[in-house]
């Protein structure tokens, strides 16, 4: 089984967010997940449901804020055991490239 999930943590102000972000995104190390980072959110992977709410818990509270917003969108597999890249080559299959513009 595989869980992936995309991931948006991030105080509600106005100034720059990166730092509380890059807060968030460090919590994630403390847990048996793998992720990766792009300018909207952090794709996550962990092998159950389980391990993946504790991380995005301790991810919105790593970030120091009056008011956090969180974003969170799940795929939850249950029956197939198919990884965040397989998803993007599967994409990449049908487009016969990467799948982005310049």
């Amino acid at each position: 089984m595989s869980v992936v999930a995309l991931l948006s943590v991030a105080p509600v102000i106005e100034d720059s967010m990166a730092s509380d972000v890059a807060d968030a995104v460090a919590a994630l190390d403390d847990f048996d997940v793998t992720y990766e980072t792009n300018p909207m959110g952090t794709v996550i992977e962990a092998d159950d449901i389980d391990t993946l709410l504790a991380a995005v818990g301790a991810a919105h509270k790593a970030v120091d804020a009056d008011r956090v917003s969180t974003f969170l969108k799940v795929d939850d597999k249950r029956t197939t055991d198919q990884r965040a890249r397989e998803k993007v080559e599967a994409v990449e299959a049908e487009l016969g490239r990467e799948p982005k513009g310049e």
